[in-house]
């Protein structure tokens, strides 16, 4: 760990001069790590912890005029999970932040800070290795080297990593709008679809937050339909793993037919995967297995598999059946673990 300073603001404008010329710290759970493995260096780390103080609403849920809810930036996972708002109204959004790392990290780690995670690809967090994104022009590892986690959608030549987050995904489907402070106009929004980049030729840029924004809210859509969601993840062990892959998704069925859908996908892309092909399938569609599958297998016409990373192919195809049935039988998480049916 090298020197660094440490400063605990009081004011958001004060915390915003500070974090041009270093980092802002919530939770830290993803760039403690991050320092002490050598992937990045700062000079100075702006704690946001204090900001509450005079700002209450970042560390609050509230309502919204129509029904959508504003999730200040600076709210922990594990409150969020539990807000029965979230729980009620948006199901999908809880069980994917309740799928996430552990409860002593969902305990720490912020909102905000979920959504400006860092891959977790192995030679991203190996400093010995070349890797576009740490260090642009230095090439990619992945791309010849281990690839089990690798992207299957929209990857490019210099990058094939995965976005790492649950929350991102139920997010992604349900059409949330990302909230900052310090665009051209002071306070800007970004839907959440136009949040998160794809690699292209600039890997090493995650978001197209503007430099020196600071994230002060998020602000989900008063949607009728995400109160019928859920979240499904796939991983190599049922506790602190990242997934595979995850599906959030969305239903409603009128007359056996789909009249509304939302899909995404995570652990196939360099950003959640909003599954704009698949829904466009549904729609309208008798909802069936058959129909489901179908969909799946638009959206996955453009996935470009690696030699180590097929199986994915074979596994979100199956998982996004599988969601799609649970919903349409009435079968999430919750109402299992109250005794539903299985």
């Amino acid at each position: 760990m090298k020197p660094f300073a440490y400063e605990r603001p009081g004011r958001l404008p004060e915390a915003r001069a500070l974090g041009q010329a270093g980092a802002y710290l919530a939770g830290g759970t993803n760039l403690i790590d991050h320092l002490k493995l050598g992937i990045r260096e700062e000079e100075r780390l702006v704690d946001l912890g204090r900001l509450v103080e005079d700002r209450p609403e970042l560390g609050r849920v509230s309502e919204l005029p129509g029904g959508g809810l504003r999730i200040g930036a600076l709210v922990k996972n594990s409150e969020l999970a539990a807000h029965p708002l979230i729980r009620g109204r948006y199901p999908a959004v809880a069980e994917a932040l309740l799928a996430g790392a552990s409860g002593q990290i969902r305990n720490m780690a912020s909102t905000a800070g979920n959504l400006l995670q860092r891959t977790r690809c192995v030679y991203f967090q190996d400093p010995t290795t070349p890797c576009n994104k740490r260090e642009p022009g230095s090439g990619c590892s992945a791309l010849e080297g281990f690839g089990r986690y690798n992207a299957l959608l929209g990857t490019s030549g210099e990058c094939v990593a995965v976005h790492p987050s649950d929350l991102c995904v139920p997010l992604a489907a349900l059409e949330a709008e990302v909230v900052f402070e310090g665009g051209p106009q002071g306070e800007g929004r970004l839907p959440f679809r136009d949040f998160h980049r794809l690699p292209g030729d600039t890997p090493h840029l995650d978001t197209n937050l503007p430099p020196g924004a600071l994230i002060t809210a998020l602000e989900l859509a008063p949607l009728p339909l995400a109160a019928h969601s859920t979240y499904r993840k796939v991983r190599d062990r049922s506790s602190y793993a990242f997934a595979l892959v995850s599906v959030a998704a969305a239903l409603e069925v009128e007359e056996g037919r789909v009249k509304d859908v939302r899909l995404a996908f995570g652990g196939v892309a360099h950003k959640p995967w909003r599954a704009g092909r698949a829904e466009a399938a549904l729609r309208g569609q008798p909802a069936t297995r058959e129909h489901f599958r179908a969909a799946v297998e638009a959206e996955l016409e453009a996935a470009r598999p690696g030699r180590d990373n097929a199986y994915k192919l074979p596994m979100l195809r199956n998982t996004v059946v599988a969601t799609l049935e649970e919903l349409l039988e009435g079968r999430t998480p919750e109402r299992r673990a109250a005794g539903g049916a299985v």
